[in-house]
């Protein structure tokens, strides 16, 4: 319980802001197989699959609400003031996550070095829906108040929900970074607060939202999980490569946020002068960290399935 908590509230903080999904926390700690199953088990026929799944994605559920509700009340401002530095420890996370992907992935990617071309294509690919952020679809941004949004806008939010999820899921690509692109970032994060503050007129806003979330989790599910059965290699290298491409959308995550006058010209992309080594390393130690009570937690399982067996 307290290792999928753990794992909820950090891919609940991933999520929050651009430049790093969920979904690459996810890969990292070694627990995406069995997120990506539980989700596609959640609408299985066997009661049983379902039961299992939603005992497992209620425990991750707790974690990322908790993680997810800090990091828009409280978090988001400390990200904003502090953003290179956070961004400094996301690339910490993604450098000394990768080998150690590697290493746990190795009798897929073993001898099967041809596939690196999806690691390519997973690099562009994150680096270019990064570079088309620059140009929200509403960059002038909208008001999702009741009676201030009409069709077109719910349309968007309806696919910016879909598409987010989808990106969520997948490591490498940030679901906050495509809200960007439709230039929903700021106003979603912004509803669901006044709601937590009891403004309850932007709750039909975030309600289609919710929607277009739902039916991309379902969509892109199914998808994810057929690719990792049929074709892990390619589908290994393709993630390795979204995560390598996230650290460019990293760097560009400063350029989304307002500057010092608060008006919407975003901050400047960051350089080694704003890179701090200092939060990259904290970032790696994290990392390690995680990876070490992940094993501690996995020795500790096998010891008890042992145990059940002697018996």
């Amino acid at each position: 319980m307290i290792m999928r908590f753990i794992q909820g509230f950090c891919m609940a903080l991933a999520d929050s802001v651009p430049g790093v999904s969920g979904g690459t926390i996810a890969f990292l700690l070694g627990f995406y197989d069995d997120f990506i199953g539980a989700l596609n088990d959640i609408v299985s026929k066997d009661k049983e699959k379902r039961k299992s799944a939603l005992t497992f994605l209620v425990k991750i559920a707790i974690g990322w609400v908790i993680g997810f509700l800090m990091a828009v009340l409280f978090i988001t401002a400390v990200f904003e003031k502090n953003i290179y530095k956070i961004s400094s420890l996301f690339i910490g996370f993604i450098i000394f996550a990768i080998p150690i992907i590697i290493s746990e992935e190795k009798e897929h990617l073993k001898g099967k070095y041809y596939n690196i071309i999806f690691t390519i294509l997973g690099g562009m690919f994150v680096a270019g829906i990064t570079y088309f952020s620059n140009n929200s679809i509403l960059s002038g941004g909208v008001d999702l108040a009741v009676g201030k949004f009409g069709l077109k806008v719910s349309i968007l939010l309806l696919l910016a929900g879909m598409a987010a999820i989808s990106a969520m899921v997948l490591p490498g690509i940030s679901g906050s970074t495509i809200l960007m692109i439709f230039g929903l970032y700021l106003p979603i994060i912004t509803a669901i607060k006044d709601i937590l503050h009891f403004e309850f007129e932007y709750i039909p806003a975030v309600a289609i939202f919710g929607v277009g979330v739902i039916a991309g989790a379902l969509l892109v599910v199914k998808l994810i999980k057929k690719l990792l059965e049929a074709f892990r290699s390619h589908t290994v290298y393709f993630i390795i490569g979204m995560m390598i491409g996230s650290l460019y959308s990293i760097a560009m995550g400063p350029t989304t946020l307002k500057d010092s006058d608060d008006n919407l010209k975003g901050l400047k992309m960051m350089n080694f002068n704003t890179f701090s080594i200092l939060f990259f390393i904290i970032g790696g130690i994290i990392i390690l960290g995680l990876q070490l009570l992940k094993n501690i937690m996995e020795n500790k399982e096998y010891r008890e399935d042992e145990n059940k067996t002697g018996q």
